[in-house]
């Protein structure tokens, strides 16, 4: 008798809870939804064998067994009855269930942004805080995809379709870049830099690139409110109404950064970092975010003027820049 050929090695939990336990079978239901577990049979749930399954599934044995359900953890192949081809299947089936629904979501909010309708300021910021949720739901899907489900790249697709429609330039009179599509950094030169008073994070950082890439020499004034009229020499930038501040989900210091120095990684890596610390929706999760924004918290605490935290702040930026400079040496 020729012996069965062996099969991957899956996890398979199997549990039963006691009578009347309806509330914990829906909080470990869900628990099981977020780690992308898939049910072969009532109360038995599957996982590709890897550590972190192992891990998953061992902190949900001890939940379980504490809520007095019984429960097995099994280490198995499949020889008969379900094959490999068919579990992959159930678990891209999933996936792509899974991925269609963030599409169908992300569509609609693309289509509610299409060109001819009217799409005022709550409805784009409400586009902006949508996209960041989607943007999540989709790193939360791929994390638990573990076969490279198909629908993957439809989602995909419809969240960079979205993305591209909010970082499209602003109108005229609505802000935005608006300088800057018919004039060169050259023509920035010899020009006062206007924003609030009070600069944090991304004004700080917005300031360094302007004296590191546009002017040296560049002179900055510090505002009050919203309704500042600008000078014939001025130009402002991180505030109400500027020729330079946040687009789309970018904030001042990526838009600037996409028109000086747009192929620069050294500076995408630091607009990632300003940009998750300014907006707080972890896009992009950089490890060294946590550190720059303690050290940038410390600097505004310790200094009330705002010339003297931009050149701080600058220091600190300059030096965060070469780092990733070297980097990619």
């Amino acid at each position: 008798m020729t012996a069965p050929q062996a099969g991957r090695n899956w996890l398979v939990l199997v549990f039963q809870f006691p009578k009347g336990a309806g509330s914990e079978r829906v909080k470990i239901w869900r628990r099981l939804q977020s780690m992308g577990a898939v049910a072969i049979k009532n109360s038995m749930y599957l996982l590709p064998r890897s550590e972190q399954a192992q891990e998953d599934f061992e902190w949900l044995v001890a939940e379980l067994t504490a809520s007095g359900a019984e429960t097995a953890l099994l280490e198995s192949r499949f020889i008969s009855g379900l094959d490999d081809p068919q579990l992959r299947e159930m678990f891209n089936t999933a996936r792509n269930r899974d991925y269609a629904e963030l599409k169908q979501h992300i569509d609609t909010v693309n289509t509610d942004l299409a060109p001819g309708t009217t799409a005022g300021t709550e409805a784009l910021q409400s586009a902006r805080q949508a996209l960041v949720r989607a943007r999540k739901r989709l790193a939360d899907i791929e994390a638990i995809d573990f076969f490279g489900a198909p629908e993957l790249e439809g989602a995909q697709a419809s969240l960079w379709a979205l993305d591209e429609r909010l970082a499209a330039p602003a109108a005229p009179g609505a802000g935005g870049d608006k300088s800057m599509t018919d004039s060169s950094a050259t023509k920035l030169r010899n020009r006062v830099w206007v924003t609030r008073r009070n600069v944090r994070v991304d004004r700080i950082a917005s300031a360094w690139l302007i004296r590191r890439w546009i002017d040296p020499d560049a002179r900055f004034r510090f505002v009050d409110g919203r309704d500042h009229e600008p000078g014939a020499n001025e130009v402002r930038f991180d505030m109400f109404e500027a020729e330079f501040t946040h687009q789309g989900d970018q904030c001042t210091l990526e838009v600037l950064a996409r028109h000086v120095a747009a192929e620069d990684d050294a500076l995408r890596c630091v607009g990632e970092i300003v940009h998750d610390i300014d907006l707080k929706d972890h896009k992009f999760g950089r490890p060294e975010t946590e550190g720059v924004a303690s050290l940038l918290s410390g600097l505004v605490a310790s200094l009330e003027d705002d010339e003297r935290r931009i050149e701080r702040g600058s220091a600190l930026f300059e030096d965060l820049y070469q780092h990733f400079r070297n980097l990619s040496a």
